[in-house]
């Protein structure tokens, strides 16, 4: 059964009071609970409770209610267990049947009662029962109590619009806590269970104390929704009454003869979107945003996100692209002109420049520039841009970890914006500028996305004539744009990127090639940055090449740059000091201005002794040079490695020692020597960790140099990687390790056979102070080696 208001005028039979029987029809409710003194209406849907209502027309009017325990049970399968035993006795006051066959009735609760048992031989559940009466509480407490849920049950109808004002007068004019607290649970937004728990009790200050903590919450509810609504009520008052004053102003502005801003900035807007020559889909995006910004006023925040997105689309060079000069000996006056040396970059990009004019639709190369750092990876990108008469970007890339930074925000986020890439052409305002992504081996990678696979779309010629911003939603053509990317080492870069670029290397400068740099370019420019003038501070060759040696261990000039700074700071400083010579610079007074030499790179005068043993290493920063030492004590055959090495080249000496006991005998050892010796293999600068296969060769040379105790020549180096078979095997980055090679003093260089070919990319003036030897396997290396450290250093 449910409850319903009676509105409806029909034909109301009134039913006679009655006395009360001692048995009763029984009523189930669903979710609903009626109360003593509580005047309620009710449906009647099930046959049995309209059977039970026509013989209380002709019978007593007196009925027991009593709530359900599950809704789903049907009226004619009650039990007793299934209904509450508390129900209330009720007494029937109107019928009210409607047309369509239904039957509502009036109904007013009398008093509590208890149920004894359930009858159900009838057409409808009857019951013998048990009056239930309150007990009296005349106790101060008590009255307390009916105070204060008086108090609060008014405030609770005051802001409540559902409860008629009436229950205000109403309440004041309960006779008993009993009366008081069956009228506010009557009206109190409850559960059913919990009026249910209500109606069970016969002490009316429990109930009163039960209701309390309901009215409680009501009130706080109720409190938090008004203010909730009275914030939003002035938002919207806000926001109406500056919608108000704008229609007002435009009426205004109309009456002066004045345009209407809003309208301007949209045909101003439109001139933009035309002028900027949009491709099909993005002329149909910006056409719906633009409808949509006529249709939204101007105090919407929805109108600032569709201008911000179309003044985006405006701006970006959907057409505009910059003339490339074409003349390809110019060109290479300006790459020679900016950097020394680096003619592979050089060359490339001429050849590029060569097929763009007689193919004035080519796609632009994606170059990978990879070398250490201070070689000119990064400054060559301004270098090319200017030789072809392009816009230059840079973008760097070392640290990155969000996917958003390359394919822009959605716009559904707030703040949202176009990636780097589109943003960085819509500054530069031409869709064919140069740009460099630098440090492209230190993209990162989280839970933001993986950056390099967004690179993925951007670096493929394939792919990014359409290139996607999540910003923008539509197609831009990064095709004629020439991609320029630095990187330290190739191996952090995932393979798919790799595969997509064309690799350049660049290797360190020699020491011929630092000089010119530093004579061309460094030495002026500090000069210039530290306020001197050019007859002021001069640097002789010879300094220069001190300074080189002496002072930098690198493959670029960084570090050079800085020394050369350092000196022209102390000159500066001498001449703001009131000194007027002009000042030169000669290796006698390197000491002066930079202090005792700090890099000892002669190893030649270095003594040979048993078991150590020069090798050359590849690292992302240039070659390096590195001793490897080796020992023998008494043992068992064991083998030590120590000097932070990696998995690989501990391998590596493992390899060589199993070769060197296998063929021990070829060599002139003792085999029994092997296992009462242990063998301790060590690399110094143990806090550098240090890993691959390319020292082989020297290990090998040093556990024989140790066994054999025959000393191998310091300005010796070597490198190679050792099979099982002795065989020695090609190793990369040679022209790097011989760069190396040459700046610390080395005379002479042991290599394999298969890397004879990269001889051709050492610079000359490199290979004449060197001697270079081929080897194929570890008899070659020996004999050679034996033989140069025979003979006088």
């Amino acid at each position: 059964m449910s409850a319903q208001e009676d509105q409806n005028d029909v034909e109301i039979e009134i039913i006679q009071e009655q006395d009360v029987p001692d048995l009763l029809p029984v009523m189930p409710l669903k979710n609903f609970v009626l109360f003593p003194q509580m005047i309620a209406p009710l449906v009647i849907t099930t046959d049995e409770s309209k059977k039970l209502i026509t013989d209380l027309s002709t019978k007593s009017p007196h009925f027991i209610t009593a709530l359900q325990r599950k809704d789903e049970i049907d009226e004619a399968n009650l039990t007793k267990d299934d209904i509450y035993k508390v129900g209330c006795v009720a007494r029937l006051l109107k019928t009210l049947k409607f047309p369509d066959g239904s039957t509502h009735v009036l109904v007013e609760g009398l008093s509590r009662c208890e149920l004894k048992d359930l009858l159900t031989e009838e057409d409808y559940p009857t019951a013998h029962y048990r009056m239930i009466e309150d007990e009296v509480d005349d106790s101060i407490e008590t009255e307390a109590l009916v105070r204060n849920t008086t108090e609060k049950f008014q405030q609770i109808v005051t802001m409540t619009p559902n409860l008629p004002d009436e229950l205000a007068v109403a309440i004041f004019n309960m006779g008993t806590p009993s009366q008081l607290s069956d009228l506010i649970a009557s009206n109190l937004p409850i559960p059913p269970e919990v009026r249910q728990n209500l109606l069970a009790l016969n002490k009316p200050a429990e109930r009163l104390n039960t209701l309390m903590e309901f009215l409680n919450r009501e009130y706080q509810i109720l409190k938090l929704g008004s203010k909730i609504e009275h914030k939003v009520h002035e938002t919207f008052t806000k926001s109406q009454r500056e919608i108000f004053l704008r229609e007002q102003l435009k009426t205004i502005q109309a009456e002066l003869g004045q345009d209407d801003p809003q309208a301007n900035e949209i045909l101003e807007l439109e001139k933009k979107l035309e002028a900027a020559k949009l491709p099909p889909e993005a002329r149909e995006a910006a056409g719906k945003e633009l409808d949509r910004l006529k249709a939204i006023p101007t105090a919407s925040p929805e109108h600032g996100v569709i201008r911000t997105y179309l003044d985006v689309m405006a701006e970006l060079p959907w057409s505009k692209s910059t003339e490339d000069h074409l003349d390809i000996l110019a060109a290479q006056k300006i790459l020679d002109k900016d950097h020394y040396g680096l003619d592979k970059v050089k060359d490339r990009i001429l050849e590029y420049l060569s097929v763009l004019k007689l193919k004035s639709d080519m796609k632009g190369p994606i170059l990978c520039l990879a070398g250490p750092p201070g070689v000119g990876k990064t400054s060559l990108g301004k270098s090319v841009a200017r030789a072809l008469g392009r816009e230059f970007i840079r973008m760097s890339l070392g640290g990155m970890h969000d996917e958003a930074e390359i394919r822009g925000h959605r716009r559904t986020y707030i703040g949202s914006m176009p990636g780097r890439i589109i943003e960085s052409l819509r500054r530069c305002g031409t869709n064919n500028p140069v740009i460099m992504l630098d440090e492209i081996d230190k993209v990162g990678k989280d839970f933001r996305g993986d950056p390099a696979s967004a690179l993925l779309e951007v670096l493929d010629p394939e792919q990014n004539s359409t290139f996607q911003d999540h910003y923008l939603d539509v197609q831009f053509d990064l095709s004629k744009v020439l991609f320029i990317t630095t990187a330290n080492m190739l191996e952090t870069i995932p393979g798919p990127l790799r595969d997509r670029m064309e690799v350049i290397r660049i290797s360190g400068y020699t020491l011929q090639e630092k000089t010119a740099i530093a004579r061309r370019y460094l030495v002026p420019k500090a000069i210039s940055e530290h306020g001197l003038k050019r007859g002021q501070a001069k640097f002789e060759k010879e300094a220069l090449e001190g300074i080189i040696s002496g002072y930098t261990a690198e493959a670029g000039v960084r570090n050079l740059e800085r020394q050369i700074a350092n000196i022209c700071r102390k000159i500066a400083r001498g001449f703001a000091e009131g000194k007027t010579r002009a000042v030169t610079v000669t290796p006698r007074k390197l000491k002066g201005f930079l202090g005792p030499v700090k890099i000892d790179k002669d190893v030649a005068e270095n003594a040979a002794m048993p078991g150590v043993v020069t090798g050359l290493a590849w690292t992302p920063y240039g070659g390096d040079i590195l001793f490897i030492e080796a020992t023998a004590m008494p043992g068992k055959g064991g083998l030590i490695l120590t000097g932070s090495l990696g998995n690989v080249m501990k391998e590596s000496a493992r390899a060589s020692l199993s070769y060197l006991r296998a063929n021990a005998s070829t060599f002139k050892i003792d085999p029994d020597l092997f296992s009462k010796t242990d063998i301790h293999i060590h690399v110094p600068a143990g806090a550098t960790p240090k890993d691959g296969p390319s020292a082989g060769v020297a290990i090998s040379l040093a556990i024989l140099s140790i066994l054999t105790e025959q000393p191998i020549r310091p300005d010796l180096a070597m490198t190679g990687e050792i099979s099982l078979r002795g065989r020695v095997l090609p190793i990369g980055g040679l022209k790097e390790k011989v760069l190396a090679a040459s700046r610390a003093g080395i005379k002479h260089i042991m290599l394999p056979e298969k890397n004879k070919i990269d001889l051709a990319e050492i610079p000359d003036d490199v290979k004449k102070k060197l001697t270079f030897k081929t080897v194929k396997n570890i008899d070659q290396a020996l004999r050679y080696a034996l033989k140069l450290s025979s003979e006088k250093v």
